[in-house]
């Protein structure tokens, strides 16, 4: 499992079972659930802090819009992906 900071600040992305949770670190208030079908492995925000990537047991990594919690990207592997990385 996996939790981050926002570069940013504000807010903190953590993996929890088959979902990655963006929540507001100064209420702790839940502002996004991020769904996978499979075990998320991994989190990672962008270094602007506008993008979420997830990796998961499901075969993808998936890239989301930090602020709304939409999907904006599936990335389909062929298999397991254990590791999310955004290059600086």
């Amino acid at each position: 499992q996996s939790a981050v900071f926002a570069p940013n600040g504000g807010r903190v992305l953590a993996a929890s079972g088959f979902t990655a949770k963006v929540w507001d670190d100064t209420i702790g208030g839940l502002l996004h659930t991020l769904q996978h079908v499979l075990r998320v492995r991994s989190v990672v925000f962008a270094p602007n802090g506008c993008r979420v990537l997830t990796a998961s047991n499901d075969g993808t990594a998936k890239v989301w819009n930090a602020t709304t919690g939409g999907l904006l990207h599936t990335l389909q592997h062929g298999d397991e992906v254990r590791s999310a990385v955004f290059a600086p």
